[in-house]
């Protein structure tokens, strides 16, 4: 998806309505900065937003994940292109709360090494937290069975160690 043409899109689409910035944020029920980020290309705007904001500009959501006004025979070649871009955002947001999650764990192992003495199975976990994570979110997308078992194993693997790290 290209944040600068979605940003320029939102922007003559609000011009067209006679909108302002902070008019637009109003309506939509959140700040004139976050308005302004969009429409710089800075980031993209909460998906929820999407289809409330279609409706304010008088596009529709495809025209805006576009950042240009879809003629009628190109609607379907285009949807499926919005379809598979947006796949790939909620792939990048998958992967940004496993790592999330793996700096959670490494705290907690760090904070619990503080009190013990660190051992390797510390690192074997934290490995497999990642790998775990990056199975798991490959299953979410692609529904394949064996990233789905693989991810399972690297958690079976992580409860495991972690209780070897807590007992010894």
């Amino acid at each position: 998806m290209n944040q600068e043409q979605i940003g320029k899109f939102i922007a003559e689409q609000r011009k067209l309505k006679e909108l302002t910035q902070e008019e637009l944020a109003e309506k939509l029920g959140i700040t004139k900065n976050a308005v302004s980020k969009w429409e710089r290309g800075l980031c993209l705007m909460d998906m929820s937003l999407l289809k409330p904001l279609s409706e304010i500009l008088g596009v529709s959501v495809n025209d805006i994940l576009a950042g240009e006004i879809i003629k009628s025979n190109n609607i379907e070649k285009k949807s499926e292109e919005n379809i598979i871009k947006l796949t790939e955002l909620v792939n990048l947001k998958t992967m940004k709360y496993g790592i999330i999650g793996m700096i959670l764990f490494f705290i907690i192992l760090v904070i619990i090494s503080g009190f013990k003495n660190v051992s390797s199975s510390s690192l074997v976990s934290l490995l497999c937290a990642y790998n775990s994570v990056t199975f798991l979110s490959r299953y979410k997308i692609k529904k394949d069975k064996t990233d789905l078992f693989t991810g399972l194993m690297f958690f079976i693997a992580i409860i495991l160690n972690t209780i070897a790290f807590i007992m010894s």
